[in-house]
């Protein structure tokens, strides 16, 4: 499989970019503050060279098909703010699970809605995808809301490898 370029893509706020190296600090805070990092369980990257690493691990992946993760910026500036992805893929490319973050300082504007419903867009209509998947803790109560005024439904069991995580799905309407 060919890598394709990843798209930006923007709303009305928003413009939606790929990693770069001068992203790093950013990175290393969305991944190591523990106020962010609170519901989430996942390697930190509290140094330069960590950060560094995980943006060269996203934009040159080597092991599977390539997630697709966007740098958050608000226009028309471009440092960003948080970060968003599809990733997992079903192997037909037709499910993706859904990722993101956000600096708190943003959190709380409907930066994060009006980035997912972009988001969404892409999947279903660009790449066609039939349905898409979120997992968050059961006492994140501000993702969770997200999810749902999104549309997603949450599953009636929690993930088996981890039951503090509740799984949430939407489906693409239009897919056949």
């Amino acid at each position: 499989m060919s890598k394709s370029p990843l798209p930006i893509l923007r709303t009305k706020r928003l413009l939606l970019r790929a990693l770069k190296s001068e992203d790093w600090e950013m990175i290393s805070f969305l991944r190591s503050d523990p106020k962010i990092n609170e519901f989430v369980d996942r390697p930190k990257a509290e140094t330069k060279e960590a950060a560094l690493a995980f943006i060269n691990k996203i934009i040159n992946p080597v092991d599977g098909p390539p997630a697709q993760y966007w740098g958050i910026c608000l226009q028309p500036e471009d440092s960003i703010i948080g970060t968003v992805c599809l990733w997992n893929f079903s192997e037909d490319r037709t499910q993706a699970e859904l990722g993101y973050d956000l600096n708190y300082e943003f959190q709380g504007k409907g930066y994060m809605n009006e980035c997912l419903n972009e988001i969404l867009r892409y999947g279903f209509q660009d790449l066609n995808l039939k349905e898409i998947s979120a997992m968050t803790h059961y006492n994140n109560a501000a993702s969770i809301k997200v999810l749902e005024r999104l549309g997603f439904l949450k599953e009636a069991n929690s993930f088996e490898e981890d039951p503090n995580l509740l799984i949430f799905r939407k489906s693409n309407q239009n897919a056949q």
